[in-house]
C-alpha cells in the first residue's frame, strides 16, 4: 500500500446527504449490472485525484483505486469487475448469487500536502438484489380415497433452481389456497428447492394453478383434477304415477280373482248336478222288469 493511503478495510463512513441513490439495484443471475457511486467527477479533473473504494457489507473491499490506478480488488470479482472513471459506477458482469447485498462507495479527494490527508467527499450504501428464476411448476397428484360424492387427493407442486426463496401460492375453484411448504437450500446464498403439498377432497372436475413467488417474478402453472366416477349410482326410487298404475293394475289383477274364485265353482256344480240326474234315471231303468212279449194264439197261427 502506498505511503497516506488508508486500509480499506478500516475507511470511515460518512453518509452523502446530497447523494440521491436508489434504494435497491435489481438484477438477474447472468446479466450486467451497474452499481451507482454517489459522487462524479467534474470534467476539470480526473480519476489520478482520487481514491475509490467499493466494499461489500462494509468488510469486502471488491475493487479500489487510487491515483487512477487499481490498488485491490476481491478475488471473487476478479475479471468480472469494471469502474467508471468519470461517473464512478462499479460494473459487474455476469452477475452471480453471491453478489447479493449492500455495497459502499467511499470517495476520497486527495489533498497534495504535507500530511496526505484525503477529504472524504462521499460515503454511501446501495443494494444489489440478486434473482435467479426458477423452474416452471410441477404440479402432480395422487388419489388416496374415493366416494360417489367426492375424490381424496394429495396434490404436490415443486420448483428448483431459484433465488432468492420463494412463497407458494395458487388458486382453486376460484379460492386462494394454503400450501404446506418446504425449502431446501445449502445456505442463505444458494439456489433454493421448493415444495408445497396441499390435501383436498375433489367433488368435480377443476382446475387448480400453483404459483412461485420470487423478488417480483412469478411462475405458474395449471392442472385439471378430475373426479373419479367408479362408483355404482343408487337406484331412483320410481315416480308418483308409476306407483298409482301399479297400484290400479294389482287392484284389478285382485277382483278378476276373486270373481274368478265365485263363477267356476258354480259352473262346475251345474254340471255336476246335471250329471248325478242322468245317472240316477240310468239307475231306474236298469232295476226295470224286463219286458215279455205275448203273442196271441191269432198271431201265432198266422
Amino acid at each position: 500500500m502506498k505511503s497516506g493511503q488508508q486500509d480499506p478495510q478500516r475507511l470511515p463512513r460518512h453518509l452523502c446527504a446530497d447523494c440521491a441513490l436508489p434504494k435497491e439495484v435489481k438484477s438477474k443471475v447472468g446479466e450486467k449490472v451497474g452499481l451507482p457511486c454517489c459522487h462524479e467527477i467534474p470534467s476539470s479533473e480526473s480519476l489520478r485525484n482520487y481514491r475509490v473504494y467499493w466494499q461489500k457489507n462494509t468488510k469486502e473491499v471488491v475493487l479500489a483505486y487510487s491515483e487512477g490506478e487499481k490498488i485491490s480488488d476481491h478475488d471473487q470479482y476478479t475479471n468480472r469487475t469494471e469502474l467508471d472513471s468519470k461517473n464512478l459506477t462499479l460494473w459487474i458482469s455476469p452477475v452471480e448469487i453471491l453478489d447479493n447485498g449492500t455495497y459502499q462507495c467511499v470517495v476520497q479527494h486527495l489533498r497534495f500536502s504535507h500530511d496526505f490527508s484525503p477529504r472524504v467527499v462521499c460515503d454511501a450504501p446501495v443494494s444489489l438484489s440478486v434473482t435467479a428464476d426458477f423452474s416452471e411448476p410441477n404440479i402432480t397428484s395422487n388419489v388416496i380415497n374415493t366416494t360417489c360424492e367426492s375424490t381424496e387427493m394429495v396434490v404436490t407442486c415443486s420448483s428448483h433452481g431459484g433465488f432468492p426463496k420463494p412463497k407458494i401460492s395458487g388458486v382453486f375453484n376460484n379460492g386462494s389456497l394454503v400450501w404446506n411448504t418446504t425449502w431446501v437450500s445449502e445456505s442463505s446464498l444458494s439456489p433454493y428447492n421448493v415444495t408445497g403439498k396441499l390435501h383436498l377432497n375433489v367433488t368435480k372436475d377443476v382446475n387448480l394453478t400453483c404459483s412461485v413467488e420470487y423478488n417480483g417474478f412469478v411462475k405458474s402453472t395449471s392442472l385439471l383434477l378430475t373426479k373419479t366416477n367408479d362408483c355404482i349410482a343408487p337406484t331412483m326410487p320410481p315416480s308418483y304415477n308409476v306407483i298409482t298404475a301399479t297400484s290400479i293394475i294389482f287392484i284389478i289383477f285382485l277382483l278378476a280373482i276373486t270373481l274368478a274364485a265365485r263363477y267356476f265353482p258354480r259352473h262346475a256344480c251345474f254340471h255336476c248336478s246335471k250329471n248325478q240326474d242322468s245317472m240316477e234315471e240310468d239307475e231306474k231303468e236298469s232295476m226295470k222288469p224286463p219286458m215279455i212279449c205275448k203273442m196271441t194264439s191269432e198271431t201265432s197261427s198266422l
